[in-house]
């Protein structure tokens, strides 16, 4: 988070009353804090901005405690993706070129340790999708549009971090 976003964090949470949530300065790659001390970890189209997702997943469960659980928003294609639009950098900022596989996300949540991973498309994106967002990127829109046709969707991507002896297979049959 930027030191403005932190500001606006901090103040949305003053005028809400809120007391126990917490706002921390520091990147997705090295989260400053200690080894199974959080119990949700929540994100808005942020992993697929990183350039080591499998770091980024490795703390996430590294911060995680027993039986915590990872809940995030994100770009997920499916398929094979053309190289012009994966090594775009315009698309890359714009959380496109960066986004993974949905399987390629499935293992990789599982190398890093989770378990009951689920990937939940919310929006498949279409034709005309394709064309807004490729549209002044200077790339020929005509070509590359059919070939990403449904290829992209914002996706709910949930897993777990299983504790020690704890049957639970997902976040709705844990007793609290």
């Amino acid at each position: 988070m930027t030191d403005d976003m932190l500001d606006l964090a901090r103040e949305s949470q003053r005028k809400s009353g809120l007391t126990n949530v917490e706002f921390l300065k520091g990147e997705i790659e090295s989260i400053p804090l200690p080894d199974s001390s959080v119990d949700v970890i929540i994100s808005n189209c942020v992993v697929n901005l990183s350039g080591d997702k499998d770091k980024v997943l490795a703390e996430a469960f590294r911060v995680l405690k027993p039986g915590g659980r990872l809940a995030v928003s994100d770009v997920v294609t499916r398929g094979d993706i053309p190289s012009d639009v994966r090594n775009d950098v315009l698309l890359w900022v714009g959380c496109i070129a960066g986004a993974l596989d949905e399987w390629e996300f499935r293992n990789k949540l599982a190398a890093a340790g989770f378990e009951a991973i689920n990937i939940e498309p919310t929006r498949i994106y279409k034709i005309d999708d394709a064309r807004e967002f490729l549209t002044g990127k200077g790339l020929d829109v005509d070509a590359l549009a059919n070939q990403i046709e449904g290829k992209f969707m914002s996706a709910f991507v949930r897993a777990t971090k299983s504790g020690k002896g704890n049957p639970c297979c997902a976040p709705t049959c844990c007793a609290p």
